[in-house]
């Protein structure tokens, strides 16, 4: 006999003790699809986080959990809503095709009127999945990853590029210090590196500080800055999936300026490091490109030892000309100078 499906609306609809029982077995998991990361989503001021579900004879087997976003005032604003969904759709190991189909035509059909696209960025494989993604209209683009196994420091240290090796060498010889922090004198001289660095080469939106001053102070949150002497040269800001993944979701560093200091390689370092002594099983890098483009971030992250991966992307476009137009914005401010 079929189940019958039920789709769920919002955080009162969605039984939490289901919700961590899901989190605890899907074999596509991360921190992005917990209760605590919709509830501190929920918790600030620019963000529009939606949660939507499917259950099957009133068990919960999937959530879409994720966030409208868009910059400037209003003009901006409507020619740069998205809806993103980190981490990709949460699917329960055993969920019916017809429940997969079924959240996403969900989705399409709460986010249609309030985002020019939806866009999945998947951490985990979904490739049994991709038929049902694209049934509906999805498409998938190729997106690269680096997975780095934190067994132990040892090893980790190890599997690193010897340039990285002697860089992390050279930099703690000079008196170069990593500190995890909550300090908030400390997360606003990372804030400025970090807006710094999106204001001069990145050249995307940056979320605004309350969302690093709200996360660092959060149990899954972790803010590490190096240091030298009292300045701060560089930093990182991971989240935590338990003791299972640790994500680094922003680093930046004060690379060129000293010549025997590597802040940036410290920073991810000094992540890799906490996930190998606290029981971690992998470090997530959080994205290296597109793999038919050149990349130099790819390049500086490959150093670190990590498997690299293609999980991919999801994205429906609702409105092709609203969205050409954002590209284009996009592409204008990365070339200007």
């Amino acid at each position: 006999m079929k189940n019958k499906v039920f789709l769920l609306n919002g955080e009162k609809e969605i039984p939490l003790d289901q919700w961590k029982l899901l989190i605890e077995n899907s074999p596509v998991a991360s921190f992005f699809q917990t209760p605590e990361c919709y509830q501190f989503y929920a918790s600030l001021t620019f963000l529009k986080p939606f949660l939507y579900g499917v259950a099957e004879d009133g068990k919960l087997k999937g959530i879409a959990c994720g966030y409208v976003q868009a910059e400037g005032r209003k003009l901006k604003q409507f020619f740069s809503r998205r809806a993103i969904i980190p981490g990709g759709i949460l699917l329960d190991k055993d969920i019916e095709p017809d429940s997969i189909t079924a959240l996403l035509e969900f989705l399409k059909k709460e986010l249609c009127k309030k985002a020019i696209y939806i866009e999945c960025r998947n951490f985990n494989d979904y490739s049994e999945h991709r038929p049902y993604f694209e049934k509906v209209g999805f498409v998938y683009q190729p997106h690269l990853n680096f997975h780095v196994p934190t067994p132990n420091v040892e090893q980790c240290y190890k599997q690193l590029n010897s340039t990285k090796r002697r860089d992390i060498k050279l930099s703690l010889k000079e008196g170069v210090e990593i500190v995890e922090t909550k300090s908030e004198n400390d997360i606003k001289n990372f804030y400025t590196l970090l807006s710094n660095l999106y204001q001069k080469k990145i050249k995307t939106p940056l979320f605004p500080y309350e969302f690093f001053e709200k996360l660092t102070n959060q149990p899954f949150g972790h803010l590490f800055v190096v240091k030298y002497g009292s300045k701060i040269i560089g930093g990182n800001m991971s989240v935590s999936l338990k003791n299972k993944v640790l994500y680094e979701w922003f680093v930046c560093g004060l690379d060129g300026e000293y010549k025997k200091f590597f802040p940036s390689t410290l920073a991810t370092w000094s992540v890799i490091q906490f996930a190998a002594e606290n029981g971690f099983e992998y470090f997530d890098m959080m994205g290296a490109g597109k793999p038919d483009e050149s990349y130099g971030v790819r390049e500086f992250k490959a150093k670190f030892g990590g498997n690299l991966v293609e999980h991919g992307r999801f994205e429906m476009i609702f409105n092709k000309y609203l969205y050409h137009i954002g590209i284009i914005g996009v592409k204008f401010l990365k070339h200007r100078k």
